[in-house]
């Protein structure tokens, strides 16, 4: 079962267990699925649908942030849910161990010598660990091993 369709059906479970935010959450995340699908004129993949949870996830972050910064604990609270809610649907995260070993095998595979073959690497590793890996970290350990 794909991942959108999981979230689907997850939809269907919350409604019949009356779980009012969780309905609310993923039926937004579904919206903003299919409004990828709209602006692209094609189906989106599994990478895709994990990197618009991942923005959907950092949005919520950023929100209850400003949200406890104004005093408002109570939208705080509700961004907050939001988010761990959506965070379920993320894969696990690599180790920073596993990471490294990745990206030395892509710089090998690659035959990567300097920081111009960086883009080379990260499309790569964006391949190979989409949603599974922190891409800032990541960018700053190829960025250490080219030079």
């Amino acid at each position: 079962m794909s991942l959108i369709d999981q979230i689907k059906e997850d939809i269907k479970a919350s409604l019949r267990e009356g779980e009012r935010l969780k309905v609310s959450t993923l039926r937004m995340l579904v919206a903003a699925v299919q409004q990828k699908e709209i602006d692209t004129r094609k189906d989106v993949s599994e990478n895709e649908v994990i990197t618009i949870i991942q923005k959907q996830v950092q949005q919520r972050y950023e929100a209850a942030t400003q949200y406890k910064e104004g005093n408002r604990q109570d939208l705080f609270e509700k961004e907050s849910e939001e988010a761990e809610i959506l965070k379920k649907y993320l894969p696990e995260k690599l180790s920073q161990e596993e990471t490294n070993q990745i990206i030395e095998e892509i710089i090998n595979s690659i035959g990567a010598t300097s920081v111009k073959d960086m883009g080379q690497v990260m499309s790569q590793l964006k391949e190979r660990a989409a949603g599974k890996i922190d891409m800032k970290i990541a960018s700053n350990a190829v960025r250490e091993k080219l030079l």
